[in-house]
């Protein structure tokens, strides 16, 4: 998590791999023009093996959530919510005027996000609402209903590059809030399987992003079994969990590519529904 009073580093980082994607990928995984006006160019892209494939696990995540966005849409979902929002660009592409987003991030990230939106001269639209919440402090319960959200109705959540730095705890008490919406709210996150599970150049690029993110003040906190996630969800209440490797999200997103851009064996995708009774 941020040092208090200071915007999240990684944040700025996972964006500069998505932009770097705009300019390095052919075929784009996820188009996102706008990022590349919310980062500076100060920091080189990193081209090595494991730079690409944390590039590649980054573009993929944001990928899976704005496809269960659109799906969910089309389904009547009008509420989407960014949990750790960072420098995500959904909200400033959104083609849907029906559909609201709410970021929920860090009160220092956030801030220091609408200051590089308005020095880019990227307007924040009447469909997007700040909710700013500290997740080991405040509950995200609290934090929503500050906003103008709806917890009557279904929505979906996107927790992307969020859960590895949480206690347990705050991982479960978001579980919980989520699952007790109506369905079929659905929420996409990324989690690291336990290292111990992992073959060995999995955890050795694992281990080497746990120490830069550690030096960088925001370490990683919390690992999960995959099986025991799973049991966690289903007792939060949600259904179709679909969690997915990198065999899967290779499959789904880096098929037939001719450079070879693909996902590693160190993070892990899921999506869950909030289950019909």
């Amino acid at each position: 998590m941020p040092v208090e009073g200071r915007p999240s580093r990684t944040a700025y980082r996972v964006a500069v791999r998505r932009a770097h994607h705009q300019l390095a990928d052919r075929p784009l995984v996820l188009d996102d023009p706008i990022v590349l006006r919310l980062v500076d160019g100060s920091e080189a892209p990193d081209d090595s093996r494991a730079g690409r494939l944390l590039r590649a696990f980054i573009v993929a995540r944001s990928r899976l959530a704005e496809d269960v966005v659109a799906e969910a849409v089309r389904n009547g979902v009008r509420q989407y919510v960014v949990l750790g929002a960072g420098l995500d660009t959904f909200a400033y592409r959104n083609p849907w005027p029906e559909l609201r987003v709410f970021e929920v991030d860090f009160p220092a990230t956030q801030a220091w996000k609408r200051t590089r939106l308005r020095v880019a001269e990227v307007p924040e639209p009447p469909t997007v609402t700040f909710a700013p919440v500290d997740f080991e402090r405040q509950t995200l319960a609290d934090g929503l209903a500050r906003s103008e959200f709806n917890a009557t109705r279904p929505s979906v959540f996107s927790w992307l590059g969020v859960v590895p730095y949480l206690t347990r705890d705050a991982v479960h008490e978001t579980f919980a809030f989520v699952g007790l919406l109506p369905p079929p709210t659905a929420i996409v996150f990324d989690y690291a399987p336990s290292p111990s599970t992992m073959m060995p150049a999995a955890r050795a690029a694992f281990e080497a992003l746990a120490a830069r993110v550690a030096a960088a003040g925001e370490p990683f906190r919390s690992t999960f079994d995959p099986q025991d996630l799973a049991r966690e969800l289903r007792g939060a209440g949600f259904s179709a969990i679909d969690d997915w490797g990198a065999d899967q999200i290779n499959a789904q997103y880096f098929a037939h590519r001719s450079d070879g851009l693909q996902v590693g064996g160190a993070g892990r995708l899921v999506r869950a529904v909030v289950a019909f009774d």
